[in-house]
């Protein structure tokens, strides 16, 4: 259950055994209140776990330089590894060595 401040009107968080208004500095004694207020934690991780294509034989090649051997030819394809409003993010695969390797617009 929320508690808020009766002055401002906004959320108060439990500390050291009282609810305070995160603006105001309101304070009221947990006592005082009708329900118990428990502050939990959360965190995520954001920590991706990014894909490679095993089965290039469907995607399509291009004319780059594979960083590792020279060879001129590559697989490529697209993958969405940030936010959505950022852009996509193109990965090769040389046809010759198999090295992947990744290139941001």
């Amino acid at each position: 259950m929320v508690k808020f401040c009766p002055k401002c009107k906004n959320i108060m968080l439990p500390k050291d055994g009282k609810l305070v208004c995160t603006v105001c500095g309101y304070e009221e004694d947990l006592e005082q209140t009708d329900e118990s207020y428990e502050l939990k934690e959360k965190i995520e991780s954001n920590k991706q776990e990014i894909v490679v294509i095993e089965d290039v034989n469907t995607l399509p090649t291009t004319r780059i330089e594979c960083p590792k051997c020279g060879n001129m030819e590559a697989y490529w394809w697209l993958q969405q590894t940030r936010c959505a409003d950022e852009p996509e993010t193109r990965f090769y695969k040389c046809t010759k060595c198999g090295y992947t390797w990744r290139e941001y617009d």
